[in-house]
């Protein structure tokens, strides 16, 4: 009797999961359970491993914004144009054809993400920037570099398995730091991307003594930009091994157990009908569809104020700047505080009559006190893009459980990249409507400008509050086990 009474108790205690420990330790194998550490309450930040999420981050960021001080040059070399207006249509396909690639294949790297891991998904991400965006810069037509950036950006839909992944190596306490590494490397990536394209791009024109006129990059001249930042996704590949797996995969023995994790997966809510995720993917599009607008207006402000090109790229740079400093100290700390919903919401409502005076500021004579006031409203208002783009970051995190958190974010990056595909061609609009209303008595010129990105502005801030966002959206969703 003794001994049969010690079998069962041995049996229920091999269908309990393993207490964790230092390491993490809970089912056997489990990758997900071994990194349990990581989101102890009261564990330290893993400074080294968001590192290398960054160096993953960049590698994804960099194939997006380098094309754009070269897109003009390269569809004039393709002689696709039959005049020069025409340059900006199809440098238009070419700049939305990696976002449009992006909103098809979104989900479906997450789903990939939740199904066969975090790195399973990196690894492929990073690899198609090896091989499609070398392609892309030995596009010599218009239709070979259309193709290449298109199934790069469908293949490269990692951003939302990074942001699911920040989420998950990090405790509760610490979500706003792993968010903000996220938005700070992208951020970054949005200042190196378009400084390296415009350097590399043609090196056979701008340094005739390295590059000879006979070699391959004067064959293809937007060639060696595609390679250092090939170069780039190769570092970021060999990175990714040091990424613990955070994904859950339990294998166990034990029928009834696997029955019931089995039970527990169907019962999950869809993400179709998780009102929570969706009202945070709203309050992420509008936000996007407001910011997407913005450096264009902000150079049309800085214009209308008397700067010039070389002022307005200094200042660019100045504001940039400032966004990586508060993105990387002083949000984690605002975020830990007020929570993401409010760092969303407070960031929008600012935004709002900075807008407004904006247009006014060319009231002030004063010339000194013109650049002053214009600069520092200008950093000012990147500071709360930053803000209301990490706290919608966490807030797509909050809204699901682990299992989920890959397609989750990759719907909302689906979703997101449709209204950066569209934004800047309804940007443009508005900004050449502008144009022809110097002289209206109702929002005329830049008014309308600045009255088009506080609309959005506004509609972020309503979105914020409840029962359109749940206050549970505040709270990360307890783990799975």
């Amino acid at each position: 009797m003794l001994s049969a009474a010690r079998q069962v108790e041995e049996q229920e205690q091999a269908a309990v999961p393993l207490l964790g420990s230092k390491k993490g330790a809970g089912y056997p194998g489990c990758p997900g359970c071994k990194a349990a550490h990581l989101r102890r309450k009261n564990a330290p930040v893993p400074y080294k491993l968001l590192g290398f999420l960054g160096v993953v981050t960049l590698a994804n960021c960099l194939p997006i914004s380098v094309l754009y001080p070269f897109v003009y040059f390269m569809v004039k070399d393709f002689h696709v144009a039959k005049s020069d207006e025409d340059i900006g249509y199809y440098a238009g396909w070419l700049g939305s054809s990696f976002m449009a690639g992006r909103a098809v294949t979104g989900l479906f790297w997450g789903r990939i993400a939740d199904k066969y891991g975090r790195k399973s998904a990196m690894y492929l991400g990073i690899t198609s920037v090896l091989v499609f965006n070398t392609l892309f810069g030995m596009s010599t037509n218009f239709a070979m570099a259309l193709v290449t950036r298109f199934i790069l950006g469908s293949f490269n839909g990692i951003l939302g398995v990074v942001k699911a992944y920040a989420s998950e190596i990090c405790s509760e306490e610490h979500q706003a730091v792993s968010m903000s590494t996220v938005g700070t490397t992208w951020g970054l990536g949005l200042i190196v991307g378009p400084s390296l394209g415009g350097f590399l791009a043609q090196p056979a024109e701008k340094f005739p003594n390295f590059f000879t006129r006979g070699s391959i990059f004067a064959r293809f001249p937007y060639l060696l930009q595609a390679l250092c930042v090939s170069a780039f996704a190769l570092v970021a590949l060999f990175v990714i091994p040091a990424l613990p797996e955070t994904l859950h995969k339990h294998h166990n023995t034990v029928k009834d157990e696997e029955s019931s994790v089995e039970r527990s997966e169907e019962e999950d809510q869809s993400i179709w009908t998780n009102w929570p995720l969706m009202a945070s993917t709203v309050v992420y599009c509008l936000w996007s569809l407001h910011n997407i607008a913005t450096p264009r207006f902000f150079r049309y402000g800085l214009s209308a104020h008397g700067q010039t090109a070389a002022l307005g790229s200094q200042v660019l740079m100045l504001v940039r700047f400032a966004m990586l400093v508060t993105q990387t100290l002083l949000f984690p700390v605002v975020a830990r505080l007020i929570g993401a919903i409010r760092s969303c919401r407070y960031a929008a409502l600012i935004t709002v009559p900075l807008l407004i005076s904006y247009p006014f500021f060319n009231k002030i004579h004063n010339s000194t006190w013109t650049h002053i006031i214009v600069f520092s409203a200008s950093i000012l208002k990147f500071v709360l893009s930053v803000a209301a783009f990490t706290g919608s970051f966490m807030l797509t995190n909050n809204t699901v459980k682990q299992r989920q958190r890959g397609a989750a974010n990759g719907f909302s990056v689906s979703v997101v990249s449709v209204f950066k595909a569209i934004g800047p061609a309804a940007g443009g609009i508005v900004f050449a409507w502008a144009q022809t209303r110097q002289d209206a008595w109702f929002l005329p010129g830049d008014h309308l400008v600045f009255f088009f990105l506080i609309v959005f502005a506004f509609l972020t801030f309503i979105c914020t509050f409840e029962p359109f966002l749940p206050r549970s959206a505040d709270k990360l969703m307890e783990e799975d086990t």
